[in-house]
């Protein structure tokens, strides 16, 4: 029998202290604001989800997920609230509240915060094997600030002029309410 897991204090929110099941509603949970990457909530505890990685991100208008990619796994987006812009094979399509982006591996794409409030996106993807992400350069994502200006295959290289993200606790208002 699986065992409950237990919730922990972490000074910005509560997160799972360890293997098993668990529940954990999003405003009480441990958030991350990572400056032109939005804020995010991603569930976990120390330890990265094995299999699945699942997220919810808050991004401002000109805020993005991340910067224009392909990975070696699947990933789903659903927009919960408010308009993005997805940049996908170098085109682009608004997205708005309920609409769902489905990237098959190796598909580039990034989402960024549109329109004039913020937007809510809930992402979910399998954990690759290995390496298997590649930035490429994109005209299309360079307009928005959120492409490499080389290409690499390497996380670190892609993110090298951001800062790192900081633990935040959730504040009233990130998320629509029920």
């Amino acid at each position: 029998m699986t065992q409950e897991a237990q919730l922990e204090q972490s000074g910005h929110g509560l997160i799972p202290g360890g293997d098993g099941w668990f529940v954990l509603n999003a405003r009480v949970a441990s958030w991350r604001d990572w400056g032109p990457l939005g804020l995010y909530c991603d569930f976990q505890g120390a330890e990265r989800f094995p299999q699945l990685g699942i997220n919810i991100s808050v991004l401002e208008p000109g805020q993005s997920l991340g910067r224009y990619h392909a990975e070696n796994a699947q990933e789903d987006f659903l927009v919960l609230a408010g308009t993005c812009l997805l940049i996908v094979e170098e085109e682009t399509r608004e997205l708005g509240a309920w609409d769902f982006f489905h990237c098959p591996p190796r598909t580039a794409h990034m989402i960024i915060g549109a329109g004039e409030r913020s937007s809510v996106i809930l992402a979910v993807g399998v954990r690759g094997s290995g390496k298997g992400v590649v930035y490429p350069v994109s005209e299309v994502a360079a307009k928005y600030g959120v492409s490499v200006e080389k290409e690499t295959t390497e996380p670190d290289e892609a993110y090298a002029d951001l800062p790192k993200p900081i633990s935040v606790t959730y504040r009233q208002g990130w998320l629509p309410n029920s």
